[in-house]
């Protein structure tokens, strides 16, 4: 095992690995620049709330700056003359992957045959007919959601006792069991609905029909993970795919006698870690300096495990949607930000777009952080964020000991 990793190295490797030691384009930002981003990050995990912007929007914009959105609807879901480059699967939760990753998940969607919930493998398993005729209608129509599928099979909404309309929900049940076992890949539309459609049809024939050994899929994706992480211990690349710890020990030891990980000791983690072949150890935190901010989704690559946020930031981080608001400690939808190479505040987000004002109901420094040092920075940012949001203005609230200063900054 190599000498001890100090703390500033390790955050380092990690920002480096997930893209955010790389230049900042000064002009508009290209799909080769998309691309270079998802070949770091490997993934983007999705999530439907659209408080301030939805998740998988929010890693492009952290580590290249304001973009045109349209370039990732285009990549994934409106593909133009370059094609489709990434799909919807269950990779670290529902994530958007590479086209080119879909067979290395065939052994979970084996696991997945009759699909990923209880409820849903139930429904699949009294619907056998039922699960052909969705198919059958896909198959004949092309992307459909759901109640398209109802409509085409003359299924009816009954009514409930205390009135309005109920949908029973077996096809639905049924599409995602199918989304789930490879049989169908998805679409969305503008109001983020899925659009089911034949797997070959998304990812193209000859992808659908590549078979790849569990063993080898499970290898390839724990260096994915790795050059995604840069440092990591085994719970770390375990939980980037969501993969089990059993199944990732024995890739790591083949991945370290070929030379694609080494292991490492960092100080203060408990677990030994894997030094990825390809990380480096930048001088600086990123091209930009000390001064270079970020906001983060809650659901980045970066942050997303959060016993590594805080082993390798300090960064103790607790989604609070479901929280009461009266028992909320930040806030119900609150960003990381990071400045240099430290996470050192986090702020609550909220788009009004029927005013065109992006609300920030809290912002907070991290504990030993200058909160006036923080300020200006964050500032900055919020002002870069909400305009590429298209809010022409930003309110403060009153909550955390950076809001004073952050309206005064602001105005």
């Amino acid at each position: 095992m190599t000498a001890d990793l100090g703390s500033t190295q390790v955050r380092r490797i990690a920002l480096a690995a997930q893209g955010f030691a790389d230049r900042r384009p000064t002009g508009a930002v290209t799909m080769r620049l998309v691309d270079r981003v998802i070949d770091r990050t490997k993934l983007f995990q999705m999530d439907s709330v659209n408080i301030a912007v939805r998740a998988h929007y929010l890693p492009l914009f952290s580590r290249l700056g304001p973009y045109d959105r349209s370039l990732l609807d285009r990549a994934a879901w409106r593909p133009g003359r370059g094609g489709r480059t990434l799909t919807e699967y269950w990779a670290h939760e529902a994530a958007l992957i590479p086209v080119a990753d879909w067979p290395l998940f065939g052994f979970r969607m084996a696991e997945y045959r009759d699909g990923r919930y209880r409820h849903t493998r139930d429904t699949m398993r009294r619907n056998r007919e039922l699960a052909a005729d969705v198919r059958a209608v896909i198959a004949d129509t092309g992307p459909a959601t759901p109640r398209r599928i109802e409509e085409r099979l003359g299924i009816e909404r009954s009514p409930r006792a205390s009135g309005g309309w109920w949908n029973r929900g077996e096809v639905k049940h049924l599409c995602e069991a199918m989304f789930a076992s490879g049989e169908f890949a998805a679409t969305r539309d503008d109001a983020f609905g899925r659009h089911y459609d034949l797997a070959e049809r998304v990812v193209g024939a000859d992808l659908a029909a590549v078979h790849i050994d569990r063993i080898e899929a499970h290898r390839e994706l724990v260096a994915r993970a790795a050059a995604a992480l840069g440092v990591a211990t085994v719970a770390d690349l375990a939980d980037y795919y969501r993969l089990k710890a059993a199944d990732v020990r024995p890739a790591v030891t083949e991945l370290v006698e070929a030379g694609v990980l080494e292991p490492v000791s960092v100080s203060g983690w408990r677990a030994g870690a894997y030094l990825h072949s390809g990380a480096t150890v930048p001088v600086r935190a990123s091209r930009g300096g000390s001064d270079r901010g970020a906001i983060l989704s809650p659901f980045d690559p970066l942050v997303f495990f959060r016993p590594r946020a805080e082993r390798v930031f300090g960064f103790h981080y607790r989604i609070e949607i479901y929280v009461p608001e009266h028992k909320r400690v930040h806030g119900y939808y609150v960003h990381p930000y990071l400045l240099g190479d430290d996470i050192v505040a986090r702020v609550d987000l909220k788009a009004d777009r029927q005013r065109g004002v992006l609300r920030v109901p809290g912002a907070f420094a991290e504990p030993g952080q200058d909160a006036a040092a923080v300020a200006a920075p964050l500032a900055r940012d919020l002002a870069t964020f909400a305009s590429w949001l298209g809010m022409g203005a930003i309110e403060v609230d009153g909550r955390g000991d950076l809001a004073p200063m952050l309206r005064r900054l602001i105005g």
